[in-house]
């Protein structure tokens, strides 16, 4: 697999091989019968400054994925390179002085927020954690913190649920950037906000990317949020990245069947303009197999229009078909 998609001196995140699997125990002594393969070989490097974004169906291993980067979860098998330091197999106290660089914003945050703590302790937590610094100098970085997320300074004495869902995932993020992270893995960030407040937070995301240099992970099911924010974007099937390249050639030229069939699920205005968009719509049949029995060859082909007898047998690899476009499809490597 040509595993160099970006490998400019400029890589602050290099992800090669990763596996991530999950024992299935069964049997009265409880022995392992089967594993759920969440992860299974995926390689990618995001450079500083990015935001590359994830997307796919539901149980397409993103979330994994992005736990396993933080090391909240250990892979099974490769290597994650951050800042030029291999945290792969890093122990606790190895890893936690590369936590404050590394942070996460959850899908939900009220679940995520103590709602026994006011917004000044969630926010100055992460300092009291990483920092030596006193509680007059926590309080004032919390202060500017909040009200950098748009916010307002009186805020701190609240708690999460005098806010609204919107003003939450602001809490959330002004927690998360605290400690001034270089990398920040964005987990359906936006997925429960209306629509109004998903561009607002968006474009608050953006602004603090810029002012910070911050590099993002963004994983979302929604292929319009991802275009907004997103400089590439991969697409994963069954725990495996099927695509990656640029959002421009994604969302104009996609390759892959299975990037094809979600770009294609997404509502449009027809204004009758012919478009390169405006292809024969690629219908998919059945759901996701599951990832405790993944289909053999090419994880797709039971619901792929094209396959053919060799994706029976052989798992295609991720090639360049295109500069900075990538794909795993026998349609493009014969």
């Amino acid at each position: 697999m040509n595993t160099e998609q970006n490998t400019k001196n400029d890589a602050l995140i290099h992800v090669k091989n990763v596996k991530k699997y999950f024992p299935i125990k069964g049997g009265v002594l409880k022995r392992t019968i089967g594993h759920v393969k969440a992860v299974d070989d995926v390689s990618f490097s995001i450079n500083k400054g990015e935001t590359l974004g994830i997307v796919g169906e539901s149980g397409s291993g993103k979330s994994t994925l992005g736990r396993v980067m933080l090391r909240l979860l250990d892979p099974t098998e490769g290597s994650i390179h951050f800042n030029g330091i291999d945290i792969s197999h890093l122990k606790r106290r190895e890893i936690r002085p590369h936590r404050r660089d590394m942070q996460i914003v959850f899908q939900d945050p009220f679940a995520s927020l103590n709602s026994k703590m006011s917004v000044a302790e969630l926010v100055e937590e992460p300092l009291l954690v990483q920092t030596k610094l006193t509680k007059s100098e926590r309080r004032a970085k919390a202060i500017e913190m909040i009200e950098q997320v748009g916010l307002r300074a009186k805020d701190r004495l609240k708690y999460p649920h005098e806010f609204s869902g919107g003003q939450r995932q602001r809490i959330s993020i002004a927690r998360a950037l605290i400690t001034r992270p270089k990398f920040v893995i964005c987990d359906e960030p936006v997925s429960a906000l209306d629509v109004s407040i998903q561009a607002q937070v968006l474009n608050l995301m953006k602004d603090l990317q810029e002012e910070f240099n911050l590099t993002y992970l963004f994983i979302a099911h929604d292929l319009s949020v991802v275009k907004h924010i997103s400089d590439r974007i991969a697409v994963m099937y069954l725990g495996r990245i099927v695509e990656i390249t640029n959002k421009k050639d994604l969302y104009e030229e996609p390759l892959h069947p299975y990037s094809q069939a979600l770009l294609a699920s997404i509502p449009i205005i027809d204004t009758g303009e012919a478009t390169k968009a405006k292809k024969e719509k690629i219908t998919l049949t059945g759901d996701i197999p599951s990832p405790a029995n993944p289909p053999s060859g090419c994880s797709f082909r039971t619901r792929c229009p094209f396959a053919h007898e060799r994706c029976k047998v052989e798992r295609p690899e991720l090639i360049e078909k295109e500069k900075g476009h990538f794909v795993a499809c026998h349609l493009y490597d014969k």
